[in-house]
């Protein structure tokens, strides 16, 4: 199972996360391309990062909108965002590239990865964005999402993602930001949710419904409270249940 943490958010004076810290925890790292946040430098600096602990890279792109962290839904039109993400995943492979590092993988952020997991518009923008800067990178989404469908229909090779601090609804979306409930806080219970994802392929509800969850990556994220020993503790508890934890 690969473990991916959205990472390389801080920008200019402005530091976020913990990315030094929850590096060596995870396989995978979505470095931020400049529009929701992260900068030139600071993405330069999380590919170097991910390089020296042996972490896949790939690209995090999303809404411009510094001030809202992309987490606000923007109605914009769909080939505009095609194009937005055409040069932010270019931006991050030319600074991977100048590193002698692959970019693998491209994962939507915020509010337009919840957008496009609903929108079959949306979903085809990213996927022909990814395509068309390099269709070998995978495209991440959320399982059983438009994302999945769009990423099949453009020919990528496609990883559903599951989040083990984040609560579902049942039908399988994760709860708005914006309710109370929607971060899951309790360690155990986050390393615990990451388990049974894995292992069982299902995630509870607040209510206590089981939706079945089939997935090839789980997310963390390091601007969480707590995130370097959180990360540590789920790696643990899936490699404790004789689950082996590497790159996609």
């Amino acid at each position: 199972m690969d473990i991916n943490c959205d990472m390389g958010e801080s920008f200019g004076a402005w530091s976020i996360g913990a990315d030094a810290e929850v590096m060596p925890s995870i396989t995978s790292a979505n470095v931020a391309c400049g529009a929701h946040a992260g900068d030139p430098t600071v993405m330069r600096l999380t590919v170097r990062r991910a390089k020296a602990h042996g972490v896949s890279v790939g690209a995090h792109p999303g809404f411009a909108d510094l001030q809202g962290f992309g987490r606000r839904e923007i109605q914009a039109d769909p080939g505009e965002v095609e194009d937005s993400l055409i040069a932010q995943i270019g931006a991050l492979a030319a600074i991977a590239r100048a590193e002698g590092v692959p970019l693998r993988h491209v994962k939507a952020h915020g509010a337009l990865y919840n957008m496009a997991a609903r929108d079959p518009r949306l979903a085809k923008a990213i996927a022909r964005a990814i395509a068309a800067v390099d269709a070998s990178l995978i495209m991440f989404g959320l399982p059983n999402s438009s994302m999945i469908a769009a990423g099949h229909e453009a020919g990528l090779r496609v990883a559903a993602e599951g989040f083990a601090d984040r609560s579902y609804e049942p039908d399988g979306s994760l709860t708005p930001r914006s309710r109370p409930g929607a971060v899951v806080r309790d360690p155990e219970a986050v390393v615990d949710r990451a388990v049974r994802m894995v292992r069982d392929g299902v995630v509870v509800t607040p209510a206590g419904a089981e939706v079945a969850l089939k997935i090839d990556t789980i997310c963390v994220h390091g601007d969480t409270p707590g995130a370097p020993e959180l990360t540590r503790r789920i790696r643990a508890g899936l490699e404790s249940a004789g689950i082996h934890v590497r790159p996609l």
